[in-house]
């Protein structure tokens, strides 16, 4: 074959080329996003191995995770997981050493969880698999798969292999240390939320803030009582979840949680909706209809906003806080039940006593075990933790390998005011996770409102001049930190000259050298 025409010191002119190939890709980028697939698409054009997959080591799972290929689909990636010393990827990361699979039919201890391609007919696929090593360790493994066919030396595939392993040993490295600081991070806040995270559920509700150590503390005081709890903060702070979570770690753990949502009824249908209907037609004459308390019953009982009921409202509940009694509407007879309330405010209640829209006695009863959340504004500390944690969640939901937010992305987060709290954070987080196709959340995923935070307006909303300086400005700013503050690569990156990126730098005021000690 034409592969086999010119050798030089035992590598093949077409190898050579593949070589030089890489080591360009090396010069140009730093981060394995940019590296990967060129690589495994000319392993597979050039050289005519198949698929092929770049897999790293995780030490805080004790996995081998695939993070990049060429010719899987995404739910063929999301099934290359191995345990160290499982499968031929699992041995070469364990022994340090390549191996190969003349058949992957006839070899048992080719799992094929990524699914190896179907051969032309008659032919049978072999499998390669040499170890990625950073200081003699090995951080991960670089596979492909051949046709079989006459004159080709497996021992010669694996030989280059492990020449280009060792070409992207270091943006690999670089990766894996990203997916370890992550996790690190993640440890870190383990270890100092560990009362709460050992004694008590905590869900969505997420914080390492001193104000929100706070909070877990009065949760962690009030959750074992029955006692009525008042929940206060602005929308979307999270109220519903530190309901949750009162909940969760409550004796009325596995009873029933329900929520009455006051905005989405209209004010005549709040009584029923909470205290049941003792009669309504029905198929059969007459039935009666359960309400929310009764529902609940041995549970917990969330009122989103309680200061949307009316004076009656409030005296029915009162007495129901009071003496555990109440009456459905219709009539019917007194009817009792056991359940905790728990009610929110995001409204000065005490503005409205004085304007005798809330009733003092319900004020009282509620306010003995009030937790105040606070906005997402007045604790920016968590918001990188939050940030972390939604990515998380919807990289798990959209089925995406999402490591890291980017560091002008996350600039971009602190800087917002986040008029929507929590929830458009969460909102946020969620439409760049979508957004994002490279492993990383970048400034650009982020929605205008952030692009423009902090950018002067002429009083009319911002000019075009400044939103493309802004947008430009974090553009500038991602490409430097993935060329690790090489301003030479980023300008070559970008595709302008280094004059221009240097005219560009100043103009915005970036220092590159912040970017040198990256990792």
């Amino acid at each position: 074959m034409a592969r086999r025409d010119a050798v030089h010191n035992g590598v093949h002119t077409r190898e050579l080329t593949l070589l030089h190939k890489v080591s360009q890709w090396m010069d140009d980028c730093a981060g394995l996003e940019f590296v990967a697939e060129p690589v495994l698409k000319a392993l597979s054009e050039d050289l005519e191995l198949t698929q092929g997959s770049i897999a790293i080591f995780n030490r805080y799972t004790n996995e081998i995770v695939i993070e990049a290929s060429y010719g899987l689909s995404q739910s063929q990636r999301e099934r290359g997981r191995y345990r160290i010393g499982e499968g031929i990827t699992g041995r070469v990361v364990r022994e340090g050493r390549p191996m190969t699979a003349p058949s992957v039919s006839h070899e048992p201890e080719f799992l094929n969880r990524a699914a190896a391609a179907k051969p032309p007919r008659k032919k049978d696929v072999a499998f390669i698999c040499v170890p990625i090593q950073w200081n003699g360790e090995s951080i991960g493994a670089l596979s492909a798969y051949r046709v079989i066919d006459e004159g080709l030396s497996l021992e010669g595939d694996a030989r280059l292999l492990s020449i280009v392993a060792s070409m992207v040993a270091h943006p690999v490295r670089m990766r894996q240390t990203a997916i370890e600081e992550r996790m690190g991070l993640v440890q870190e806040t383990i270890t100092r939320r560990h009362e709460w995270n050992t004694r008590f559920r905590l869900d969505d509700l997420v914080g390492q803030s001193e104000i929100m150590l706070a909070v877990f503390d009065r949760i962690a005081q009030i959750a074992k009582s029955d006692a009525a709890v008042l929940l206060r903060g602005e929308p979307g702070g999270g109220k519903e979840h530190a309901a949750r979570v009162i909940h969760a770690n409550s004796p009325r753990a596995e009873r029933p949680f329900v929520i009455l949502n006051c905005a989405q009824l209209p004010e005549d249908s709040l009584d029923r909706e909470l205290f049941g209907q003792a009669h309504e037609p029905g198929q059969n004459g007459k039935t009666r209809r359960p309400g929310l308390i009764e529902q609940a019953e041995g549970g917990a009982l969330f009122i989103e906003e309680i200061s949307d009921f009316s004076l009656p409202l409030q005296l029915k509940i009162l007495r129901f806080l009071q003496t555990g009694e109440y009456e459905r509407a219709g009539g019917g007879g007194t009817e009792r039940g056991s359940v905790r309330i728990i009610a929110a405010s995001r409204r000065d209640l005490e503005s409205l006593i004085q304007e005798e829209y809330f009733r003092q006695d319900l004020y009282y009863r509620l306010s003995l075990f009030t937790i105040s959340i606070p906005p997402l504004r007045e604790r920016k500390t968590d918001i990188p933790l939050l940030a972390d944690h939604f990515v998380d969640k919807f990289s798990r939901a959209n089925r995406k390998s999402i490591y890291r937010i980017s560091s002008p992305a996350i600039d971009l987060l602190m800087r917002y005011d986040w008029p929507g709290n929590v929830r458009e954070l969460e909102n946020c987080i969620e439409r760049a996770a979508l957004l994002s196709n490279n492993g990383v959340i970048h400034a650009h995923h982020l929605p205008g409102a952030l692009q423009n935070a902090g950018v002067k307006t002429n009083g009319q909303g911002e000019t075009l001049l400044a939103i493309l300086d802004n947008v430009e400005r974090e553009i500038i700013l991602d490409t430097l930190e993935a060329a690790r503050g090489n301003q030479a690569k980023a300008a070559k990156m970008l595709g302008v000259t280094e004059r221009i990126m240097g005219l560009r730098l100043k103009k915005h005021g970036i220092d590159p050298k912040q970017f040198r000690t990256a990792r």
